[in-house]
């Protein structure tokens, strides 16, 4: 075997370090602790017969009211002498069976009712919901203690009262998911392959429906376990004998101040029961939620964090201009991996001047942009390194005050999706006018006539009539557009586009960057424009940079770099890009996959993906080596330039 194909040997793969379920759900300090103490309640019910406890049910009237840590009865005794510590556990056993039997049950008939609801609409959700309107008029605690007045007291009978009662909480949850989810593209297409409604309902929609049902009943358990206590406590549950905690409390409330030990001792047991459920049922919740499921269960700040640690904070460079990058790197913590989406990024926006940053999927053009105005979500995002310099200023190190006036203001984002962007409940011409008012002292009238002046900028036609129009009502170049006039509104220094005609087709796409190219020369602004596309890059840009695994792999004139590529991966991005009069040009596409970031190999990233790649390329810290102010390629062999070719 040559060394060459020894050096390609792919670098070993750590085991993921990405937390489990369990180990999300013990993060969370609280479930954590609920928990502890429910497994702890959970043991003790469940080892009941196994215990050397005393018959809960055997009175002794000469040992009545015995005090706590009493010879014998360790929780004391109740009004007929029985042992408090035995009736506790065994109640303990008695309520948790009831609560989650109850919970089952009101779970399997309302998800039911939901699902049959939400998917067959029309006449049948209609007879389904209105009964269940029916029920949910009447206050639940009065129409459980009128079913138990019917069906007689007793634990069963109070068991199917508290079931039926919540029956409707599951039911209304369920059917509006289901609603949502059977108009959606794989219900439809599961239709048309012939699957029959109930293999639909059962195969395609409770599954994505599951997981809110598991989070419901943990989040219900505990109200049902109260729900119970409460009839007992009412007599209208457990009948003597038989203990449960409700019912224990029932019978201490008449001699609560001569031995208050009897019904505080349950009471205490409840609450600790319930507190322990809930809390559990909250970390569930989290810990099912797939956008809290990022190695922390805190919801993303309003700002990246920044953890520079001691390192020296680099100067701006000599070059200056409007916007400076200098050794950015940006990190994201999932578990015990630490994935390096930027790994050390200089970049120079000069005033009027137009970058674009280029690069496959994944390469880290986007987190670079975001990363500027700190809008990658922390956690799991922080920046590790490295400054960002506005006019000067050091972003990173502004206070999140300055940073708020600076968003919109001095830089503004164009981001790809301008559906999801825009605000679906309010006008376009609400969002334009709170941009505007948000960073500029006008009246209302001037706000308005600002508005009308940027929509006719972008060239959307009657702009006053679509100041009153909603996102969904303009085609996809309209929204475009209208975002493009939010990132005007306030003569931003600095635009920052992230692929904003990728979802656009061909001629609104040409439109859209001359309209941009238009306004920025009109407007003296720099643009940062990321993209994947090299056609887009020769329309719209003065310079580019070549983003690979996280770090710039080369950069220069526009020209110059389509012309004369240096670095293999440039050109094979290059390759991959159509020519108009060359129908016999072959478009050639790049072998293999990025690496991912959290395991990148030594060397040079593009390496095991390289035809051109030798054993020094994998080894030691490659640099960007600029031969010119401009010009710079970050390869040990560059292209056309006297290396291997």
């Amino acid at each position: 075997m040559t060394d060459t194909a020894l050096n390609t040997a792919p670098k070993a793969r750590q085991k993921p370090a990405r937390p489990g379920t369990l180990a999300l759900l013990l993060n969370n300090s609280l479930a954590t602790g609920g928990l502890i103490v429910l497994v702890l309640i959970c043991v003790l019910a469940l080892a009941a017969p196994l215990l050397p406890l005393a018959d809960p049910d055997v009175t002794a009237p000469a040992d009545r009211l015995q005090p706590v840590f009493s010879a014998g009865h360790l929780l004391g005794t109740d009004h007929l002498g029985r042992d408090i510590l035995s009736r506790l556990i065994w109640g303990t056993r008695v309520s948790l069976a009831v609560g989650i039997s109850a919970t089952l049950i009101a779970a399997f008939f309302g998800s039911l009712l939901g699902l049959v609801a939400g998917y067959a609409a029309g006449r049948v959700d209609t007879v389904i919901m209105r009964g269940i309107d029916m029920v949910m008029a009447f206050p639940y605690i009065l129409l459980a203690l009128a079913i138990v007045a019917v069906l007689g007291p007793g634990l069963l009978n109070a068991l199917y009262a508290i079931a039926l009662v919540n029956i409707p909480f599951f039911a209304r949850n369920i059917r509006g998911i289901t609603l949502g989810l059977s108009r959606r593209e794989f219900v439809d297409a599961a239709r048309l392959s012939g699957k029959s409604p109930a293999q639909i309902l059962f195969l395609e929609i409770l599954p994505n429906v599951l997981p809110v049902i598991v989070i419901t009943m943990s989040t219900t358990v505990g109200w049902m376990i109260l729900e119970t206590a409460g009839l007992s406590f009412l007599g209208l549950g457990a009948q003597p004998p038989q203990a449960d905690l409700g019912s224990m409390l029932g019978e201490g409330r008449k001699i609560l101040f001569t031995a208050p030990h009897v019904s505080i001792i349950p009471g205490l047991m409840i609450f600790a029961l319930v507190m322990s459920i809930n809390l559990l049922g909250d970390g569930v919740r989290d810990v099912l939620d797939p956008r809290l499921r990022a190695g922390s269960l805190t919801r993303p700040v309003a700002r990246t964090a920044v953890e520079r640690g001691k390192a020296a904070v680099p100067a701006p460079s000599e070059q200056g201009g409007v916007l400076d990058v200098r050794q950015m790197r940006t990190e994201f913590r999932i578990g015990g991996s630490v994935y390096k989406a930027v790994g050390g990024v200089d970049l120079n926006l000069q005033q009027g001047e137009c970058l674009g940053i280029v690069g496959e999927s994944g390469s880290g053009k986007s987190v670079t942009a975001m990363s500027i105005m700190g809008l990658v979500p922390t956690p799991p995002g922080r920046i590790a390194g490295g400054a960002a310099y506005l006019e000067g200023e050091d972003l990173f190190a502004a206070s999140d005050r300055r940073i708020r006036d600076l968003r919109g203001g001095s830089v503004a984002y164009v981001f790809q999706d301008p559906l999801s962007t825009l605000h679906p409940l309010f006008t376009v011409g609400d969002q334009l006018k709170e941009a505007i008012s948000t960073h500029q002292p006008l009246s209302s009238a001037q706000v308005t006539e600002k508005a009308i002046e940027l929509l006719s900028l972008v060239r959307i036609p009657n702009p006053k009539e679509r100041l009153s129009a909603y996102p969904h009502e303009l085609s996809g170049g309209m929204r475009q557009r209208v975002c493009i006039a939010m990132a005007l509104a306030n003569d931003a220094k600095v635009l920052i586009a992230d692929e904003p005609t990728t979802a656009l087709d061909v001629t609104v796409q040409s439109q859209i960057l001359t309209l941009m190219n238009g306004l920025r020369r009109e407007r003296n602004a720099a643009i940062l424009f990321i993209t994947h596309d090299f056609g887009v890059v020769s329309a719209l840009c003065d310079r580019v940079a070549v983003m690979y695994a996280g770090r710039i792999v080369e950069t220069g004139r526009t020209d110059d770099v389509l012309e004369n590529p240096q670095h293999p991966y440039t050109a094979k991005l290059i390759e991959c890009v159509p020519v108009l009069g060359e129908p016999e040009r072959r478009l050639d596409a790049i072998e293999g996959r990025p690496p991912v970031v959290d395991n990148l190999p030594e060397g040079c990233a593009f390496a095991d993906r390289c035809p051109h790649a030798q054993p020094a390329c994998r080894s030691g810290d490659l640099n960007l080596v600029m031969s010119s102010v401009d010009r710079g390629v970050r390869c040990l062999y560059p292209l056309n330039t006297g290396g291997s070719a």
